[in-house]
This record gives C-alpha cells, structure tokens and sequence, in this order.
C-alpha cells in the first residue's frame, strides 16, 4: 500500500500539470471538493468507481490507486 505521501505526490502533480484546482477535478468527477481533497492527501481509500470517476477527468489508469 502506498504511504500518503506517495499517494499525495504523483495525484497532486498530475492535477497540477493539467491545470486543474481540487474544486475543478472534483466537480468533473461528480464529488466534493473535501472528499477529493482527502483522497489526495492519503486521508481515504478510494472506491473504485470513485477512482474511475478520478482517472477519467485527470487522465490517468485507475488501478493506480491500488499500485
């Protein structure tokens, strides 16, 4: 499992380098602002259809979540 910094790190820059605020990922994705900020931070684990909804807007393999 990965620690949160991990978690934090590689979420965090991809947001970034897409330009994107955690207010703007978590509406594309359909959840709370709060709620991704935790799963960005390592605070939460991430359903899978969470982690799809996730991928889908930042572009990324939603198994990373589970890497």
């Amino acid at each position: 499992m990965k620690n949160k910094e991990n978690v934090r790190g590689w979420l965090l820059e991809k947001r970034k380098a897409m330009g994107m605020t955690q207010e703007q990922v978590a509406e594309a994705a359909g959840i709370a602002r709060s709620y991704y900020t935790r799963i960005e931070n390592g605070d939460h684990k991430v359903p899978v259809a969470t982690a799809k909804q996730v991928a889908q807007v930042l572009d990324l393999d939603w198994t990373q979540f589970y890497s």
